[in-house]
C-alpha cells in the first residue's frame, strides 16, 4: 500500500506541474493570465480550473486538474470493465480544450489521465488514459503533418505499434456516428494502458501530455493572426456545433463526469461560448470549406 501511495503522489504532481507549464505557455502567446477556481469534491479530492474567455486569441479555453474519489464506478469506465462495477475508484488527470478567436486556428483537446478502481482492496486495479487531438475549421497541410509527426515523435521510444495503433484508435473514437463524420484530424487516443507496469505506463502517459505544446504552439502562433470575415467566422461556428454535438452525446470524460457527480461548471468548461447549427449547411464545391470536409477530417496517413 505504501509503494501504491507513492506513485500516485508521483502522478499527482506531474499532473499539476503539465497543468502549470500548459497555462504558462498559453499565456504567453495570448497575453492575458487563466482565471483560477479551485473546488471540493463531495466525496473527496477536488481539482483546480483555469479558464481563458474572451481574450486576445483564446476565444474560450480551460486547463483542469481533477482528483476525484467516489463509492462506485460509473457505468462510463465500467463499460468495458463490467468486473469493476460497484468498485470504489479515486481518478486524476488534466484535460483541456483551447477554442482560439480565429476560424483558420484549430480547436485542440488534450487529455491525460490515471485510474485506480478497488483501491480500498488489497488486488487494486489500475490503468492510464488519454491523448491529443486536434479539430481544425480550415485545413493546412503542414500542420496536419506537424502534428502527426508529433504524436509519433511522443511515441517512438516505447514501441513501433504505439503511434499506429492510438492514431487508428483516435480516428476511431473521435467520430459522430450520426453524421458518419470525423470530429477533427485526430492525434492519439489511448485507454486501459498497464500492460507495460507502472513506470513504462506512466512515462508513456507523460511523454503524451509533454508533447502537446509541441504539436500544438506552433499551429496556434502561425494561424492566431491569419486575416479572416464574417463567412470564415460563421463557418467556424457551424463546425464548433458538431464539437458540441460529440461532447455531449459520445465523450466518455464527460459521461463519466456527469455520472459521478463531478463539478458541472469543469466538466462543460470545454464547450465554445458561441457556435451555430445551420439547416443543411453544405459548403460550395471546391472551396476551403469544402476541401475541409474532403481532404482533412478523414482517416489517412500524415506522415
Amino acid at each position: 500500500m505504501k509503494q501504491a501511495e507513492e506513485q500516485k503522489h508521483q502522478v499527482e504532481a506531474y499532473l499539476k506541474s503539465l497543468q502549470n507549464s500548459i497555462c504558462v505557455a498559453i499565456s504567453e502567446v495570448d497575453g492575458n493570465e487563466f482565471i483560477e477556481d479551485s473546488w471540493q469534491h463531495s466525496n473527496g479530492g477536488g481539482g483546480i480550473t483555469r479558464v481563458l474567455s474572451g481574450t486576445n486569441v483564446i476565444e474560450k479555453g480551460g486547463v483542469n486538474f481533477s482528483r476525484v474519489l467516489g463509492d462506485k464506478l460509473p457505468p462510463a469506465a465500467t463499460n468495458k470493465r463490467p468486473e469493476l462495477a460497484g468498485k470504489k475508484f479515486e481518478a486524476m488527470g488534466v484535460s483541456l480544450v483551447l477554442h482560439p478567436l480565429n476560424p483558420h486556428a484549430p480547436t485542440t483537446h488534450m487529455n491525460v489521465r490515471f485510474f485506480i478502481a478497488g483501491a480500498d482492496s488489497d488486488n487494486p486495479v489500475w490503468w492510464f488514459g488519454g491523448g491529443f487531438d486536434m479539430t481544425p475549421y480550415y485545413g493546412y497541410e503542414e500542420d496536419a503533418q506537424h502534428w502527426h509527426r508529433t504524436a509519433f515523435e511522443a511515441c517512438q521510444a516505447f514501441g513501433s505499434d504505439f503511434y499506429p495503433r492510438y492514431k487508428d484508435w483516435c480516428d476511431r473514437y473521435f467520430k459522430l456516428p450520426h453524421r458518419n463524420e470525423q470530429r477533427g484530424i485526430g492525434g492519439l487516443f489511448f485507454d486501459d494502458l498497464n500492460e507495460l507496469g507502472f513506470d513504462q505506463s506512466f512515462a508513456f502517459m507523460q511523454s503524451v501530455g509533454d508533447h502537446f505544446l509541441k504539436a500544438y504552439l506552433p499551429i496556434l502562433n502561425r494561424r492566431k493572426d491569419s486575416h479572416y470575415g464574417e463567412a470564415e467566422r460563421q463557418w467556424q461556428l457551424v463546425r464548433r456545433g458538431r464539437y458540441v454535438e460529440f461532447n455531449l452525446v459520445y465523450d466518455r470524460g464527460t459521461l463519466f463526469g456527469l455520472q459521478s457527480g463531478g463539478r458541472i461548471e469543469s466538466i462543460l468548461m470545454s464547450m465554445p461560448p458561441m457556435v451555430a447549427w445551420e439547416y443543411q449547411a453544405t459548403p460550395k464545391q471546391g472551396s476551403p470549406e469544402c476541401k475541409l470536409l474532403t481532404d482533412f477530417i478523414v482517416p489517412k496517413p500524415w506522415i
